[in-house]
């Protein structure tokens, strides 16, 4: 059976506009030696998949600096301090497309990395969205919503077309909750 490790030291390392470092030492059950654990804290995250009444969904198209390349993505971004969940899901379904809803259901959440990330990211379906305003992404982003027939998600995912991890997963709990 495998047992939760002993903390003995948890030290801030450096902070960064969205996430700050930590090292964590643990003790082993197994070993009784100490490691290093080096750790990401991030703050919570959330996707949104956005369906238009004659299913459609909602995506975007994005420049991402890790990997050098526009991506298919759908909206998400990080909780704001005191904010919850589901309200930055609304605020970042609203900046980042200009579409709105009042039909919302929390379809899931994972952590993105365990390993080496302290954060969970949930996942909401929209149902019903409508556009309601022109999109007001943030200066740092470079956006452009398209709306996808749910008939064509299968292909752009197997084609590569959508390859951002926490997209795939929410993508696979939309699935999943079609299929009732």
């Amino acid at each position: 059976m495998v047992k939760k490790w002993d903390l003995i030291k948890s030290e801030k390392l450096n902070s960064y506009r969205i996430f700050s470092t930590r090292r964590d030492i643990g003790i082993s059950p197994v070993t009784g030696k100490e490691y290093d654990f080096y750790i990401i804290e991030a703050p919570t995250w959330v996707n949104v998949v956005a369906v238009t009444a004659d299913n459609q969904i909602v995506l975007i198209e994005q420049y991402r600096h890790g990997i050098k390349s526009v991506t298919y993505e759908i909206p998400g971004g990080m909780v704001d301090p005191g904010e919850s969940s589901l309200d930055a899901a609304k605020r970042e379904l609203i900046e980042e497309t200009g579409y709105s809803s009042e039909d919302w259901l929390l379809l899931g959440e994972v952590h993105p990395n365990p390993a080496i990330q302290d954060n969970v990211c949930y996942t909401y379906l929209a149902r019903n969205v409508k556009q309601t305003q022109e999109p007001q992404p943030d200066g740092s982003e470079d956006i452009k919503p398209l709306l996808v027939p749910t008939t064509e998600i299968k292909r752009l995912l197997s084609h590569g077309e959508i390859t951002h991890a926490l997209v795939i997963t929410a993508l696979y709990w939309y699935s999943l909750y079609q299929k009732g």
